[in-house]
């Protein structure tokens, strides 16, 4: 059984180095950003499996860091924090959630309903196309 909720900034940064940057130093995943953001935890069995991180920017939001433990990885638990993230923002007024996707997750994305578009761009060793979605919040 999977239980996500909000949790501190700090409690991410141990998946953020584990699952996305395994070289660099578990100090190194704080982001300045943190503080003006929104985390959120899975948790199976009260261990944290899974974590992203959101930042919204009035009806703009972009998520970042998403990770799930690799243990737990292709087991449905990043689409169910996904799905999560984008319902938290969707009921705070977001129009447009986006992501700088590595391309290799880029298949996830599409699956959940993200579309690609066309932007890419490398940093740090890797490559990334920004995907968004959008909502009609006028309903």
């Amino acid at each position: 059984m999977i239980h996500i909720e909000q949790i501190a900034p700090e409690l991410t940064w141990r998946l953020r180095r584990d699952v996305l940057y395994p070289n660099k130093s578990f100090y190194d995943m704080g982001m300045e950003e943190d503080s003006n953001g929104y985390h959120f935890g899975a948790f199976t069995d009260n261990q944290l499996v899974g974590v992203v991180s959101l930042f919204a920017n009035g009806t703009d939001c972009q998520f970042r860091k998403l990770a799930i433990s690799n243990s737990f990885q292709n087991n449905g638990y990043g689409r169910l924090l996904l799905k999560h993230m984008v319902c938290f923002a969707k009921s705070n007024g977001a129009i447009r959630i986006w992501c700088n996707a590595r391309t290799t997750a880029i298949g996830f994305y599409l699956k959940t309903g993200f579309t690609k578009t066309g932007r890419t761009f490398s940093k740090n060793g890797f490559d990334y196309e920004i995907m968004e979605s959008f909502f009609d919040n006028t309903q």
